[in-house]
Parts: structure tokens; sequence; C-alpha cells
């Protein structure tokens, strides 16, 4: 059975990227743990992640519930959550080809600009 969305696993990943950046495989997965566990750690400190012209990634606490049949429930818990960058979202609809490196990195300036004012603003208030 064919799937339309396939999936990369983690050593597929690591390899596009090693191979997109010259650099070596364990180079690329040393990377890859730090990355993720640089991540998690923020997030667990309640820290959000904010990563220019990708998204951001912070915690969401949710209460506990009743399980709808039976007498059991479920208690607090906490999920990670993700909210990509307007600049990413448009990306993802145009081809690599469509979009040239300067487009991108300008995106992305952009959105550095954006970020420092809302900043800016934020300490202006508090």
């Amino acid at each position: 059975m064919e799937t339309t969305n396939p999936r990369v696993s983690k050593r597929e990943f690591i390899s596009r990227v090693a191979t997109h950046s010259g650099l070596p495989v364990r180079v690329v997965n040393n990377v890859y743990d730090s990355l993720l566990g640089e991540l998690t750690g923020a997030v667990s400190c309640g820290e959000t992640v904010v990563l220019t012209g990708f998204g951001r990634f912070y915690r969401q606490d949710h209460k506990g519930h009743k399980v709808r049949f039976g007498k059991s429930s479920v208690g607090d818990y906490v999920v990670l959550k993700f909210s990509a960058s307007s600049s990413f979202n448009r990306r993802l609809g145009v081809d690599e080809g469509e979009m040239s490196r300067p487009a991108i990195y300008g995106l992305i300036e952009d959105a550095d600009e954006s970020e420092h004012i809302v900043d800016h603003k934020l300490r202006a208030a508090s």
C-alpha cells in the first residue's frame, strides 16, 4: 500500500542533511541530537524556542479530564506545540527551483526584523 505523504526516517533525514551540507554523517547526527536535546530542555522549562524563519516550539498545559466510559480519569499533562512561521508556510507551496536562495534569505531577514520590532514593543510595554 502506497502512502500519499511518505515519511522520512531520522537516518534518511540526517543522511540528506550531511549530503547537502558536505559534513560527515557523524557530525550531523551529533548536531541533530544536541539540537533536539536543547529544544526539549528549553521547552520543558517553560521557554518558547523561536527559530526565526521556521517557527516556534512551546509547551502547552492540558487539564485532566474524566474518561467518557468508565470511572478512570486522565491527569493533567503537557504537550509540545509547534507553530510554523508565515514565511515558512509560504515556502511550503513553492517548488525548490522556483525560489532562489537570496529570496529565502530575504524572507528570513524580514522575519528577523519583525521579531526585533515585537521584542522592542513588548519590552517597552512592561
